[in-house]
């Protein structure tokens, strides 16, 4: 007699890959949430700070590495963006504190490690982060490149908002009289909308699951202290 029961559809190898992916998704996500609530908790109680301070560079590494591993595609035109947003962001920032004109006048401290021309190498990596995941964000609206590229540069602006006074408590950076300027961000917004309009332009696949992900919990994270302070 035969079996009545009709057998199981086969794993195609899409669902598969989409499930592995899924899993890899959750275990990045998992790590970076695991990174930012050992620090927000770190730096928020615990009475030595400065222990926790030194992982904020492995988070930001951390950080791109994560966000790399899940860009498809990453084609020649996609490292060609990395590398010139990273220089860019850099020698904005060279010019910014040689010239004060840009965001005001202040000063990076060590928390950010190695520095070159006064600045943290880091500083790049940071450009990058902000602006691609703000630059992905906004393509999830369908927008004008233009108006795209604005939402985008808000975005960053809005992160930096919250960055702020967090990176001036744990010595990241010092204004001058301890008071954030307006310009910082008139030319933080200035900045960003180059940069994201840059984004626009060069073709590669503008898509990365783990980005939404990580705008929010570097948000909270710095949202959370501020609220500390």
């Amino acid at each position: 007699m035969p079996d009545p029961t009709p057998p199981l559809p086969a794993t195609t190898t899409a669902d598969f890959r989409a499930a592995t992916q899924q899993r890899r998704l959750r275990w990045a996500q998992g790590v970076l949430l695991l990174f930012h609530v050992t620090g927000f908790v770190g730096l928020g109680f615990s009475k030595e700070p400065e222990f926790f301070l030194r992982f904020m560079p492995l988070t930001m590494l951390l950080t791109l590495g994560l966000l790399l591993a899940f860009q498809p595609r990453r084609t020649a035109s996609f490292w060609s963006f990395c590398v010139v947003t990273m220089l860019a962001g850099f020698f904005v920032e060279v010019v910014g504190i040689r010239t004060n004109l840009l965001f005001g006048q202040y000063e990076y401290g060590p928390a950010l490690g190695i520095k070159w021309l006064g600045v943290p190498l880091l500083i790049g990596v940071n450009w990058f982060i902000v602006t691609y995941t703000a630059g992905i964000l906004a393509r999830y609206l369908p927008l004008p490149d233009f108006v795209r590229a604005l939402l985008a540069a808000l975005l960053m602006v809005g992160l930096d908002i919250c960055i702020e006074p967090v990176a001036v408590r744990y010595g990241f950076w010092r204004w001058q009289y301890d008071v954030i300027p307006l310009l910082n961000f008139k030319g933080w917004l200035a900045v960003s909308l180059i940069l994201q309009v840059y984004f626009n332009r060069v073709e590669f696949s503008k898509r990365n699951p783990l980005v939404p992900f990580v705008y929010l919990v570097q948000l909270l994270f710095f949202f959370g202290l501020g609220m500390l302070l």
